[in-house]
């Protein structure tokens, strides 16, 4: 039996999305929450908890987007036609995020707002219009030819906004979570009493998509609601409701850790809902990943430079991880 590639290419970058959404989810949050923290100092101590760590956290979107060119290149040409505007936007709010980060703290005190208005409006530009690619991949994209056939705007359906907001209440508890285990005082206590709202509307969101996804995709309902595949696939919302449960009693129990490892799980388990609704599709409603695969001589010669790059990134970010790692304070930055 030989290797099967584009399989492979899929887990490497379904990891690779994945490793985005973990890291880059709680840098996002981070600005999504910036309108609730008003004073100064305290916005300071936000951003350091990831200034050491967010441009490498960008690193996965980038290994991602180059394995989807090299590996399944169909995919690609479609997805970015079909996608040109909410893509073009999410790549200017990073843009507007990445350049605030850099010079809200050369700005004089005067003109610093300015910064914090560019890194909230690019952080909420970039993870409301990722939602939306979700939101539109999950619907489908008409395919004739080998090229995309639909219009400019397919992808602005309700469904898709809809989505849209769930990602961003998704990355505020996220990053909301993340400042609970990196912080203290009372930036700490602020973010342990808008967790509980956060989660509560995170889950009501949740279970719309949920009641609408299969409402609106019979293929989806028959994948999760046909026997045996209900019982197969029942662990899925039985954990979402566990994780949930974990994180409101972490933060009411003054918990440092368990809530932002517990809502990382929550992340990957609605990722995982997704992956299940859609597979093994990789252009829904009909382009299989093997369909929509390089030749496999391009996909091996690609899997060499990936095995060797991978770990090297992954040492590199734990490693950041592990030297940045503590509390951070008005007084003392890490310790």
């Amino acid at each position: 039996m030989g290797i099967d590639l584009p399989l492979i290419w899929f887990l490497i970058i379904v990891f690779s999305t994945m490793m985005y959404v973990v890291m880059d989810g709680f840098d996002l949050g981070i600005g999504i929450l910036f309108p609730w923290v008003k004073d100064s100092r305290d916005r300071d101590v936000m951003m350091n908890t990831v200034a050491p760590v967010w441009d490498g956290n960008e690193t996965w979107l980038v290994l991602g987007g180059a394995a989807l060119y090299g590996a399944f290149p169909l995919a690609y040409s479609v997805i970015l036609d079909a996608l040109a505007i909410p893509l073009t936007l999410m790549l200017i709010g990073l843009i507007f995020r990445g350049v605030a980060f850099e010079f809200r703290f050369k700005a004089t005190a005067d003109k610093r707002h300015i910064w914090d208005k560019a890194f909230i409006g690019g952080s909420l530009l970039a993870t409301f219009c990722q939602g939306i690619v979700v939101g539109a991949i999950l619907n489908g994209f008409p395919v004739e030819n080998r090229a995309y056939a639909g219009g400019p705007l397919d992808w602005l359906t309700p469904f898709a906004l809809f989505c849209g907001l769930g990602l961003v209440a998704a990355y505020a508890l996220l990053g909301c979570t993340w400042l609970v285990m990196r912080t203290a005082g009372e930036l700490q206590a602020r973010m342990y009493r808008l967790a509980t709202p956060l989660l509560l509307a995170l889950l009501v969101i949740l279970a719309l998509v949920s009641i609408w996804t299969p409402l609106a995709h019979p293929e989806i309902a028959d994948r999760w609601f046909s026997l045996p595949n209900l019982f197969w696939l029942l662990p899925v919302p039985i954990l979402v409701l566990l994780s949930a449960w974990g994180i409101w009693r972490g933060v009411n129990h003054d918990a440092h850790y368990s809530p932002f490892l517990l809502t990382l799980l929550l992340v990957f388990l609605g990722l995982s809902g997704l992956g299940i609704s859609i597979w093994p599709l990789l252009i829904p409603p009909s382009i299989s990943l093997w369909e929509a695969a390089s030749p496999m001589q391009s996909q091996g010669f690609m899997l060499v430079g990936a095995l060797f790059i991978i770990p090297i990134i992954l040492v590199y970010t734990f490693w950041s991880y592990y030297v940045f790692r503590g509390k951070v304070s008005h007084e003392q930055g890490y310790h």
